[in-house]
């Protein structure tokens, strides 16, 4: 039985799954790990890239990455389970590294992160990623959870469309201490240069005062959506080869 089940929701991802799989497939042992793909029906083919980069399970699931992570944590077969995106790539030896966590008494975290760019700014997001309060984190961070505690919340909450992940956060904070791992992942830029620094950090500030002050789901998607020109699109040539150089880059 592997000893970590990652878990990779997906919709329209075709450009980067199958180079996410293979990266997890070099920084794993044989056995270690099992790659759960849950996909929201893509058009693009991303299932079935996912199917022969090696993907483990592959499953079809409603529209929604909360829908989608709970459709595969319900396959997983581990006693720990990773949420992954599928333009997020993991530091060296990232399973190992969140098993001695769990051995270690941590029941959730995260690990740090930075972006596959050269703006500085992204630095300053990257240098707040080691803090542990809520409005630090994101999905883009990844997320290791126990299956006893992930059962215990009774998963992602599926009534969500956003905030999906700061959502799970708070409430695994009101049962146990969330840690930050020091090690780094590495995440996509594309948002940021689809945009600019300063809107992606206006719509994102607007959406998590719209969250803490119980607005409607439809309120904050319309709101996101209409600051941001934001569409999933495959990852640059260019960042391809950031990917097996993640380890050698230095702290933000």
């Amino acid at each position: 039985m592997p000893a970590l089940s990652i878990i990779i929701p997906t919709y329209r991802e075709a450009g980067n799954i199958s180079l996410l799989v293979h990266h997890i497939r070099q920084q794993t042992t044989p056995g270690e790990v099992e790659i759960i793909v849950a996909d929201g029906g893509s058009d693009d083919g991303t299932a079935n890239e996912a199917r022969l980069a090696g993907a483990d399970i592959v499953v079809q699931s409603t529209p929604g990455r909360a829908v989608q992570m709970n459709a595969g944590a319900r396959l997983a077969h581990a006693d720990v389970f990773y949420f992954l995106h599928a333009d997020v790539y993991p530091p060296p030896d990232f399973a190992g590294k969140i098993l001695q966590a769990v051995r270690q008494g941590a029941e959730a975290g995260c690990f740090r992160m930075r972006f596959r760019s050269s703006l500085w700014l992204l630095k300053i997001n990257a240098f707040f990623t080691r803090f542990p309060f809520t409005f630090c984190r994101g999905g883009d961070q990844s997320l290791f959870i126990t299956r006893r505690l992930f059962e215990q919340l009774q998963g992602f909450d599926e009534n969500l469309q956003i905030m999906e992940d700061f959502d799970i956060v708070r409430r695994i904070q009101q049962h146990t201490r969330f840690h930050v791992l020091p090690d780094y992942v590495t995440a996509s830029a594309r948002k940021y240069e689809q945009n600019s620094w300063w809107r992606v950090q206006i719509a994102n500030f607007t959406v998590m005062r719209m969250w803490a002050k119980g607005a409607s789901q439809q309120e904050m998607i319309t709101t996101y959506q209409r600051m941001l020109r934001y569409r999933t699109s495959p990852m640059p040539q260019s960042h391809q080869k950031t990917i097996k150089m993640n380890s050698q880059q230095e702290d933000p």
